[in-house]
């Protein structure tokens, strides 16, 4: 393997090495029955281990049950949901590749319908119910809704902010004890724990509330209370919008402020995502990171200046994701010091075995020796079958 491609270098985060810098973005998969794992999401997420990407995060994962973004979103607030979960870890790791999972919850975004059905990602209501998919009542930092039209949420007093953190630690230690090897916490695009970092979403006058360090508080305790109960070894990640996008929000600046707060918390990588605290994360930015809020155009790359900065002005790791397509364009913002990791989403299920394609696009594998050996020697005479093909 060539050490110049940076790509497919292996890199050691605490005692847990991954084999390449390329990483399954958690995908929502709306799939789930009670939120536990079906056969969709084994052949989904095994998929990706066959191509070899280094590090398959699950989708957001729910800490409880009001934490769904939707009825039929995946969870591990039991032990059940966890044990659906063993057979998925199991093959990521016989493939060589490293499970993780993303715990979440959705706080006032939650009660939702799947973005695939009639009326997708709008607040379940009457119909719904007699569906058999009745809304519950959601929760946040303060009483505010998502936008017009949407319920108001429950403002989450002292108590309930104590049993949701208990519910991120027991469903951290559920995540270790069926073989996950890093955890992320999911604190972007508008769920509950980037509410309660947003100015946007959070109004609260007690200490959880109020200017940055307050705002900042109840994220830097579930964070720190994760990293308490899972070993030194396993790498935590946390995914943030870096920005909001929207006068009055959260900043670059402050996600600068956040990141390395959460490094002295235990955190270890930021995986740098944007918007979505009134509505979908679609956000630009310039090279320094200042948000274009008259161009909400999705282009290549276009949230790499976030991890940039946080690479550069902290002293934590940073995921660049966001229309990563092309392997030149990957190995170039590792290269350039855009970030330590690369994630991929819509491209990747578009391509699951874009790891391995991009290993051939960049020298590094010639001979398809990274492929499962089940399908390695019929791949290479295939590119034998081709060549002849074309040389006749």
């Amino acid at each position: 393997m060539s050490n110049a491609v940076k790509l497919f270098e292996p890199l050691t985060i605490r005692g847990t090495t991954l084999p390449n810098r390329i990483v399954v973005s958690p995908l929502c998969m709306y799939s789930a029955i009670d939120g536990l794992a079906q056969p969709w999401h084994f052949s989904h997420l095994s998929t990706f281990a066959r191509g070899k990407a280094g590090l398959v995060f699950t989708e957001a994962t729910a800490v409880e049950a009001r934490g769904r973004i939707t009825p039929r979103c995946l969870g591990i607030w039991t032990d059940a949901q966890a044990d659906a979960l063993k057979p998925i870890t199991a093959f990521i790791e016989s493939m060589g590749c490293v499970a993780g999972i993303q715990l979440a919850h959705a706080g006032r975004k939650a009660s939702t319908r799947a973005p695939f059905v009639e009326k997708g990602g709008s607040p379940l209501n009457q119909e719904d119910a007699e569906r058999g998919d009745p809304p519950w009542q959601t929760v946040a930092p303060s009483a505010l809704p998502v936008t017009d039209g949407w319920p108001l949420p429950r403002e989450l007093d002292t108590t309930d902010l104590d049993e949701v953190k208990a519910a991120f630690v027991a469903a951290a230690k559920r995540a270790l004890s069926v073989g996950f090897k890093v955890i992320e916490l999911h604190m972007a695009h508008g769920y509950l724990l980037h509410s309660f970092l947003s100015p946007l979403g959070n109004q609260r006058d007690d200490a959880y509330g109020g200017d940055l360090e307050g705002r900042m508080r109840f994220p830097l305790e579930v964070t720190a209370a994760v990293r308490a109960v899972v070993p030194d070894t396993m790498p935590l990640f946390a995914r943030i919008s870096a920005i909001d996008g929207k006068e009055g929000g959260w900043t670059i600046e402050d996600s600068v402020v956040f990141g390395g707060r959460m490094a002295e918390a235990g955190a270890d990588v930021i995986d740098c995502s944007s918007g979505g605290i009134g509505g979908a994360p679609r956000f630009r930015s310039d090279d320094t990171g200042k948000p274009l809020t008259t161009d909400s155009a999705r282009t290549p790359g276009f949230q790499v200046p976030f991890s940039r900065r946080l690479r550069a002005e902290t002293n934590i790791k940073s995921m660049a994701v966001g229309v990563i397509i092309d392997p030149h364009q990957a190995e170039e913002i590792l290269q350039s010091g855009g970030a330590d990791l690369v994630a991929l989403g819509r491209e990747i299920m578009h391509d699951p075995f874009w790891p391995l394609h991009a290993a051939e696009t960049l020298g590094v594998d010639p001979d398809y020796r990274m492929w499962p050996e089940q399908y390695a020697w019929a791949v290479d005479r295939r590119a034998q079958i081709k060549a002849l093909n074309q040389d006749s």
